[in-house]
């Protein structure tokens, strides 16, 4: 993100705390997308994930006046929702299982970034496919904190710095979650290249 772009989201923030209802949509706009997919990750449910989406942008809405500008909004919008998906998690209502990593408005979570660009032959798509399902079983496996440092990094490449600000965690923490995160995938990548079936998730 660019010097402009943070520029731009503080100035929108500051007038959201200040009642420009303008200002919030237009926030709206460009973050939905990125804030949905959060949600989905955690929960692996679309429905739910659109819910939890609407809850954090109404306690954004609500908390803009404790925003400040020396923080990245974008770190700040990821704080709120982030203790709002834990403590969805913390509920325990439901089991998180991620069946694919395609996201709620159907753009894919990363993996195939890994899997190569579009175009790629039908055996390259397969195996993106694949790879696809391995994070997803591998999202499910992580715990709720892993899960949250490992899409932050992996999926919004955001910097330590700010996800440890976003998790209210030490950087040396966010990193031993990235690492434990990024071997739960590996396992999974491990398992598809073995043809092993996938081992139980845990919630």
């Amino acid at each position: 993100m660019s010097a402009v772009d943070v520029d731009s989201d503080a100035q929108a923030m500051l007038k959201v705390a200040a009642g420009d209802r303008q200002a919030f949509a237009w926030l709206f706009d460009r973050y939905h997308a990125s804030v949905a997919r959060f949600a989905f990750r955690f929960v692996g449910d679309r429905e739910r994930a659109e819910e939890l989406t609407q809850d954090i942008f109404v306690k954004l809405y609500r908390h803009a006046g404790a925003y400040k500008p020396s923080a990245r909004f974008k770190t700040f919008l990821f704080r709120v929702a982030t203790n709002h998906c834990l403590n969805e998690v913390r509920r325990g209502e439901y089991r998180v299982s991620h069946t694919s990593s395609e996201s709620p408005e159907g753009e894919e979570t990363g993996a195939v970034e890994m899997a190569g660009p579009e175009g790629d032959r039908p055996d390259q798509a397969l195996a993106g496919r694949e790879l696809e399902r391995a994070v997803g079983a591998a999202l499910s496996d992580m715990s709720a904190r892993e899960r949250a440092a490992f899409t932050m990094c992996r999926f919004e490449g955001m910097a330590y710095r700010d996800i440890a600000e976003a998790l209210e965690a030490s950087e040396a923490a966010v990193k031993s979650l990235i690492h434990r995160a990024t071997l739960a995938v590996a396992r999974r990548i491990e398992e598809l290249q073995a043809g092993a079936a996938p081992a139980r998730s845990r919630a």
